[in-house]
Order: C-alpha cells, then sequence, then structure tokens
C-alpha cells in the first residue's frame, strides 16, 4: 500500500467527527492507508490569525444560517445521525490532544480515535472532567493511566507544540486538513477531490 492520507485532527471539532466516518470509507475504496496527525486547533488559530467560524462569520448576514444547513444536509447525506452537539462545545481540547499526540507516539492514535469520537460526539461525554476521559480511555482498551502521565510529561507537551506549528507551516489553518502527497484538501466537502486525488496516485 502506497497511497497515504495525512490528517490533521483536533477532537474539539465536530467537523472532525463528520470527516472521519465517510473519510475511513474512502480509504477502504482506495486501498490507501490514514495518518493522523494531531494538532491543537486553537494553537492553528494563534498562528495563523484564523477563528471558529462561529466568530468570525457571525456578524455576516446569513452566513452562520447557511453553515448549519449544509452541516446538516452533510450528516443527512453520510447517515451520521448518531451525532450530538457535545454539551462543552466549545471546550479546551488540549488534554485530549496530548492524550491523542501520546496515543500516536504508540502507533494507536486511530484506536484512540474510534473510541472516543463516539463518547464525545455521541455520548456527550464531559471533556473537561479528566477522570471521565480516563475512564473512556480505560474502557476502551488504553492503559489511561501511562497515557495520563505521558500526556503530562515535557516531552509530550513540547511534541505537540512542534506538530501543531508544522502543520501550520505546511499551510494548514483548520480542521480537517488532508494532504494527499503534497496536494492539500481544507474541509469535510473535500472527500471527492481527496478520493480523486488519491486514484490518481
Amino acid at each position: 500500500m502506497n497511497r497515504r492520507v495525512e490528517l490533521v485532527f483536533d477532537f474539539v471539532s465536530p467537523n472532525a467527527y463528520l470527516i472521519w466516518y465517510p473519510l475511513r470509507e474512502v480509504l477502504k475504496r482506495t486501498d490507501a492507508g490514514l495518518d493522523v496527525i494531531p494538532a491543537f486547533l486553537a494553537g492553528m488559530h494563534r498562528i495563523t490569525g484564523n477563528a471558529p467560524p462561529m466568530i468570525r462569520d457571525k456578524d455576516v448576514k446569513g452566513k452562520v444560517e447557511y453553515s448549519m444547513l449544509e452541516f446538516n444536509r452533510f450528516i443527512a447525506k453520510h447517515q451520521l445521525d448518531r451525532f450530538r452537539m457535545n454539551p462543552k462545545f466549545p471546550f479546551n481540547s488540549i488534554l485530549l490532544q496530548r492524550l491523542l499526540y501520546a496515543a500516536d507516539q504508540d502507533g494507536r492514535a486511530v484506536q484512540m480515535i474510534e473510541v472516543m469520537l463516539p463518547q464525545i460526539w455521541e455520548k456527550g461525554l464531559d471533556v473537561s472532567d479528566p477522570d471521565a476521559i480516563a475512564e473512556a480511555l480505560q474502557n476502551g482498551g488504553f492503559d489511561a493511566s501511562d497515557l495520563m502521565a505521558r500526556a503530562a510529561s515535557e516531552e509530550v507537551k513540547q511534541g505537540l507544540v512542534e506538530s501543531t506549528s508544522a502543520v501550520a507551516d505546511r499551510g494548514a489553518f483548520g480542521i480537517p486538513t488532508v494532504w494527499v502527497g503534497d496536494e492539500m484538501f481544507f474541509g469535510k466537502e473535500r472527500l471527492t477531490q481527496i478520493e480523486e486525488e488519491l486514484e490518481r496516485q
């Protein structure tokens, strides 16, 4: 398998949830591999000067409402009816992202995402409670104590900072960002373009 997709990921983004499952279907159809790049979205925004759409577009008449229309169309098209907005959204995802970085060091980023996405975006996990996060990880087959300890280490903290800076240096400004080779795609609506690019590889 030579074809690879790089996905910049932060649990805080509802669009990260929405792209995850249809992107996995694209990968199956194209026999492509997946590399997750943990990044801290708030840090990306600071570096690039970007802002969440609800803040950036709040004074543009009709734009937020239209964004929600497209959001719901995407959910319907891909049958993501289990999605529920997390009660704590928008939340600080720094702990989750450090945990993801630590899991990625073990080659288990994809597995952690598979465990945590339903907890956060379907079951309303209290993402402000480290104990609740640890319990979800433990129930999902992870050594939560080990991951929590490593997430608090300077190595992981600095690693996430560097990963965030690196994707911004490559041109990423938000979540989800995908690379297929040198081609960058932003947004969940780019699935068709991503699949076409994979087929060209």
